[in-house]
């Protein structure tokens, strides 16, 4: 009796090359998100600069009441506005896993005392500065006076802040960072190009504040990209986002009725 011939074990997956189609599901994934928020930006900047006041005397409001009048409404209004933004980077996150990048950009509970403990340091890294360029930049006029929480006094109001804050986190470094990086590298684009794309579409987005804003974020853009590729964890840009943000939202909130300089 002849011996058996062996079978040969099939070969292991070859690493996902660029696709065609990956180009149009980027230019769908931003469409829907942070892309589609940067042309309202871009429009929004050149609406403000076509006003017959400089920039430097208007005012930008953010989170803002939509029906002050009826609470129960509002409340409805900013939980839709919490959720639906989600929804984006959800879908950033399915489309990672179809091809198996999803556990590869750290978007995950692994290590969640060393993510928040790099989000502070982040965070205090980033946002000192950035505080002081925003200062500047309205002392010269190149951006509005911001206002980033003009909500209706409800007892839900903090914690709809905090649901905000929380939602921009995840929303802006799960798309701008872990799913562009790894597409547009899959793609074969450059570091580089990577890095400054992902800090441009991130200034971009912030153009409605003014150019300081823009400038601020293409900064922070730079920065978080720098980390990202370094330590390939979204985890903590994450936290650290969540944790500027909610200096911003539930501390001017906090602040703002008892000084003049905000």
């Amino acid at each position: 009796m002849s011996e058996p011939v062996p079978v040969a074990e099939p070969a292991p997956p070859a690493p996902p090359a660029c696709r065609p189609r990956w180009g149009w599901e980027v230019l769908l994934v931003l469409g829907v998100s942070l892309g589609q928020s940067a042309v309202y930006s871009i429009l929004s900047i050149a609406e403000k600069l076509s006003r017959p006041e400089p920039l430097g005397q208007q005012t930008t409001t953010i989170n803002s009441s939509v029906t002050p009048d009826r609470p129960w409404l509002d409340l409805s209004y900013q939980l839709a506005g919490v959720v639906f933004p989600l929804v984006p980077a959800l879908l950033a996150l399915y489309l990672l896993r179809l091809t198996g990048d999803r556990d590869r950009i750290g978007f995950d509970l692994r290590r969640p005392w060393q993510d928040l403990g790099w989000g502070f340091a982040i965070a205090a890294g980033i946002g000192i500065p950035g505080l002081g360029l925003y200062f500047a930049a309205r002392a010269f006029g190149l951006n509005t006076n911001v206002q980033p929480a003009n909500l209706a006094e409800n007892w839900w109001t903090i914690p709809v802040l905090v649901g905000l804050a929380v939602m921009n986190g995840v929303l802006e470094e799960v798309v701008i960072v872990g799913y562009w990086f790894t597409r547009m590298a899959q793609c074969g684009w450059t570091t580089a190009a990577v890095l400054i794309g992902s800090a441009v579409i991130r200034g971009s987005y912030h153009l409605y504040q003014g150019f300081g804003g823009f400038v601020g974020n293409l900064v922070m853009g730079l920065v978080f990209g720098w980390l990202y590729l370094r330590y390939k964890r979204v985890g903590p840009l994450v936290a650290a986002h969540i944790i500027l943000d909610l200096f911003a939202f539930v501390g001017y909130s906090l602040i703002a009725p008892y000084v003049d300089w905000l």
